[in-house]
C-alpha cells in the first residue's frame, strides 16, 4: 500500500494566505522526507477556504524541492479548461518533474466556480467526459480531431511525449454515485474515492469498484486495485486526548466554511468539543468521519477500509488544517514512523530474527559461553 495526502486545501480566511500556500508546498517536502508516496493538489476558485487555483503551479514549485514523491492534480476541474491546453500543461509538468505527475480529473465541485464562468452545473459531467475522451489520446501522443458544443480540436497533437514509457497516469474522482467508476472503467482510468469515511461514500466503496470492474471488462480495461486511491480525514498524536485538543484548535474555522456557504449556523458548532464530537460521530459532508487519535486508531481505520473494499492501492489523508502547522507535521511523522511499517509489515524480518534468536538462546549463548571458557583456559598464563 502507498500513502499520501490530498490537499484541497481548507485554509481559514483568518490566516495569512501567502503563508498558507507556502505551507502547502512545505508539506510536500515534509512528506517526501518522511517517505510518503504521493501528494494531490486541488483546484477551486471561490469560497475563501480552498485557495489553490492552479494545482499545476503548486506541483511545479514543490517538484523543484523534492526528489521522489509523486504529484497529482486533485483534481483539475476539466470543464474550466480547453482540453488541449490542459493536456499540454500536464505534459510539460511531467517532464519538469521527471515523470512524477498524475492527472486527476473531475467535473468541478463548487457551483459558484461554474456560475462565475457561465457554465451550467448540469452540463459539467458531460463536459468532463468529452474532454477526457480528447485528453487521453493526446497524452498518448495521438492526433485528435473533435468538435463539441464548447471546444474544437483540429488534428491536434502535443509536441512532447510522456517522460516515462508507461505514460501519464490519469485518475477520476469518485464519491457516492457510480458516475466516476463508470468513466474509469470505460476509459481505463485510475479511481480516487473521496469521502471514503462518509456514510454514503463508505457504503458505495465496494459497489463502485464492482462497477469499475464490470465496465472495465466490457471495454478492455481490466481493473487494477493498485491504481485505486481511498481518501479519509485523519489526525494523529501520542494520545487520543492530545489529538482531540490539536484538532479542536481550528475545528470551528472549518465549520465556518460550511456556515459561510449556507449562511446558516451549524447547530453543533457551539464549542470546539461539541463540533468535534459531532464530526467524529455523524461526519461532515466531504470530510466524512475522521480518525482523531493514535497510530493504533489509524491502523484500525485502514483495516476497516481494506475489509470494506477488498483492498486498494493508496491511502490518502484528506488534509483538514484544523491543527497547528507543527502539530500537523507531527501527525504525518507519527504516521510514517508507526502506521506505515505496521500496514506494510515492514518489520516482519526483524520480528522473525528476534524470535529465532530467542527460541535458540540456549544453543547460541551456551556455545558462546563455552567458547569464552575455552579461550580463558587456552590463554591462561601457565
Amino acid at each position: 500500500m502507498r500513502f499520501g495526502a490530498f490537499v484541497a486545501p481548507f485554509h481559514s480566511p483568518k490566516g495569512n494566505p501567502t503563508l498558507q500556500l507556502r505551507r502547502d508546498i512545505e508539506l510536500a517536502v515534509h512528506l517526501d522526507e518522511l517517505g510518503f508516496d504521493e501528494i494531490w493538489y486541488g483546484e477551486h476558485h471561490s469560497g475563501a477556504y480552498e485557495t489553490i487555483a492552479s494545482p499545476e503551479l503548486m506541483i511545479a514549485a514543490a517538484g523543484e524541492r523534492t526528489t521522489r514523491i509523486r504529484f497529482g492534480t486533485g483534481v483539475n476541474s476539466v470543464p474550466y479548461h480547453h482540453p488541449y491546453i490542459l493536456a499540454d500543461r500536464i505534459m510539460q509538468l511531467d517532464h519538469m518533474t521527471r515523470g512524477r505527475v498524475m492527472l486527476g480529473i473531475g467535473p468541478g465541485q463548487l457551483p459558484s466556480d461554474a456560475f462565475m464562468m457561465g457554465i451550467d452545473p448540469r452540463d459539467q459531467r458531460d463536459m468532463m467526459v468529452e474532454a477526457a475522451e480528447v485528453m487521453l489520446p493526446l497524452l498518448r501522443g495521438d492526433a485528435v480531431s473533435r468538435t463539441t458544443s464548447w471546444f474544437t480540436v483540429d488534428n491536434a497533437r502535443l509536441q512532447l511525449t510522456p517522460y516515462n514509457p508507461e505514460g501519464i497516469e490519469v485518475a477520476v474522482a469518485s464519491m457516492a454515485s457510480p458516475a466516476g467508476a463508470t468513466l474509469a472503467g470505460r476509459l481505463g482510468l485510475s479511481m480516487l474515492s473521496l469521502s471514503a469515511t462518509d456514510a454514503r461514500g463508505f457504503d458505495a466503496l465496494d459497489s463502485n469498484w464492482g462497477v469499475r470492474e464490470r465496465v472495465g471488462a466490457d471495454n478492455g480495461h481490466p481493473a487494477d486495485r493498485s491504481r485505486w486511491r481511498v481518501v479519509a480525514s485523519m489526525h494523529l498524536a501520542e494520545t487520543r486526548e492530545q489529538a482531540r485538543a490539536e484538532v479542536e484548535h481550528g475545528i470551528l474555522d472549518l465549520c465556518g466554511y460550511m456556515e459561510g456557504m449556507s449562511k446558516s449556523k451549524l447547530p453543533f458548532a457551539t464549542s470546539p468539543g461539541a463540533a468535534l464530537d459531532h464530526w467524529m460521530t455523524n461526519g461532515l459532508p466531504v470530510f466524512g468521519v475522521p480518525t482523531v487519535g493514535t497510530p493504533d486508531d489509524a491502523i484500525a481505520t485502514i483495516q476497516r477500509l481494506v475489509e470494506k473494499t477488498g483492498g486498494f492501492g493508496s491511502f490518502l489523508f484528506l488534509a483538514n488544517n484544523c491543527a497547528t502547522w507543527e502539530a500537523t507535521k507531527r501527525s504525518y511523522a507519527l504516521f510514517a514512523e508507526t502506521v506505515i511499517p505496521a500496514v506494510r509489515d515492514m518489520n516482519a524480518g526483524r520480528v522473525a530474527s528476534i524470535d529465532y534468536v530467542g527460541d535458540n538462546a540456549g544453543t547460541f549463548f551456551g556455545a558462546m559461553q563455552d567458547a569464552t571458557r575455552e579461550a580463558i583456559a587456552k590463554y591462561r598464563p601457565k
